[in-house]
Order: structure tokens, then sequence, then C-alpha cells
């Protein structure tokens, strides 16, 4: 099917292409080489997909991906054929994300998931159809390869989690929640409090807290630059719900006080 893209950001997308059911027959398709992915997963019965030189036998519960460009031959069995849905998909992030699964061109085959994947399957678009359903029919494809990617992680590869990091991130995320503390932050990472205070200094030089008020003044810094808002608001937005302890607390930071920043780095 043709599709009516946005002029940009098609290249980086995953976009969805076509998706259906096959009852039970004796459809088969190729040899031959598709340009997209396309994802299916046996309902019932039996079949087999021939790929780079490997024949690949599957039943009911188990998936198979074709790639773009590989040349392919599927077919049912001919004592119990099989029934399955399929999605087709393309883009470079559906690359990245295939990629995080247990699929390659070597292995295009998983076995059956803890809980059945078929309900994912049901993507309905037609030609037609407005860019916002698109965008959903888009965004539920991600959605299934999720699972995939929960389900059948690539974990040859997987990294060991950077606590660090995952603390930054939660800070940064949440910096403007006058709420937000030492021991949240500690909570959402799921690391023993020590431990992670240890690593976070040695990897960052500061302490966490040390760590959420500088990103604070950062934040400030960059809004008393460029906003235009008042230093009231500005309070408000990196974390602080009083404007003098805010005004105390980045005098400390910066040598200034938010006015007087704010009066040094306006545009001429």
């Amino acid at each position: 099917m043709d599709r009516t893209w946005p002029k940009s950001g098609v290249d980086d997308a995953l976009y969805y292409i076509n998706s259906g059911y096959k009852p039970a027959n004796l459809h088969q398709w190729g040899p031959g080489v598709r340009d997209v992915y396309a994802l299916h997963l046996v309902i019932t019965g039996r079949g087999k997909l021939e790929q780079g030189g490997s024949v690949f036998s599957l039943e009911a519960g188990q998936s198979f991906i074709i790639f773009p460009n590989q040349e392919i031959f599927y077919y049912p069995d001919l004592e119990d054929p099989w029934e399955y849905v399929w999605v087709e998909f393309h883009g470079k992030d559906a690359s990245r994300l295939v990629e995080l699964t247990q699929f390659s061109e070597l292995q295009p085959v998983v076995t059956e998931a803890p809980d059945t994947l078929q309900p994912f399957y049901d993507l309905e678009w037609s030609v037609g159809a407005s860019y916002l359903e698109q965008m959903r029919a888009d965004a539920k494809v991600k959605v299934l390869l999720s699972y995939y990617m929960e389900y059948f992680p690539r974990q040859a590869e997987a990294e060991p989690k950077d606590y660090v990091w995952m603390a930054r991130t939660y800070i940064e995320q949440n910096y403007w929640k006058p709420t937000l503390t030492v021991t949240e932050i500690v909570q959402a990472v799921n690391l023993e409090r020590s431990y992670l205070f240890r690593r976070f200094k040695a990897a960052t030089g500061e302490s966490i807290s040390a760590y959420l008020t500088s990103y604070r003044i950062r934040r400030a810094c960059e809004l008393l630059k460029l906003s235009g808002l008042s230093i009231q608001s500005i309070a408000y937005s990196v974390g602080y719900h009083d404007p003098l302890y805010f005004s105390r607390v980045f005098k400390k930071a910066t040598s200034h006080t938010p006015s007087a920043y704010m009066m040094l780095h306006q545009k001429k």
C-alpha cells in the first residue's frame, strides 16, 4: 500500500505498512524477496520457512520474521495447514528495534511467548486513513515489537545496568518537582543507598543532592537567559516554590542574584 507521509522525519521512523489474518489453507509465498519487515505469528497448524539455505519448521505459538531483501519461501503443512496473523513495517527505526530481539537473518524464528501476542497484531489501516490514524498504527507496531523485545531479548548483547545514568536521568526528568528527594531517587534506581552514593560520586564528582541542585541551577540559568519569564516563574520551573530561597541557592552557586544574572545576559 502507498502512504502519504509528512515531508520530514520519514527516513528515521518506524512505520506500519499492512497487516492481516490468513485462515488455514494452502497459500504459499515465494521464492522471492520483500522490501519490508513482515512479522508473523502462527495461531494453529504447521508450516515451513526457507531462508538462507535453512528450513525452519513452525507450529502454533511460534513467530517468524521476513527481513527486507532476503530471499524466502514459506508454505503450509499439507496435512495441518497453518493459520496465522502478520504485520508489515519498515523504516530505519525498524531495524534498530528488531535487533533488540532474538530475531536475526540466521535465526528468523522464536518460540512461543508466555502470553498470546495475537491481539497486538490487530492493526487496521486503509488507503485514505488520516495522518493521526497512521500515527496510531505506527505506535501499535512499536508496542508489538516491545513485547518481542521483552519476551525474546537479545540477552547476549545486554549491557549491565548503568545505575549512575539511571539516577542522573531520573533527576533530569524530575528536577522541577519541589518534593523530589534523594530518597526518591534512590528508590527509583532500586540500588542500595550507600553503594549508589559511592558510584555516583566517583562518576560525577558530586553527591546526588549536589547534582540535583547544580542541575536545577543550570536549568535556571538557561531560563534566565532566554525565557523572559519572571524570577518567580523560573523558581517554580526548577523545583523551588520559595523564590527567596531559590535566590539564595542561585547566588551561592553563581555569585549573582537571579535578577543580576538576567540583566548580565540580556540580549543587547
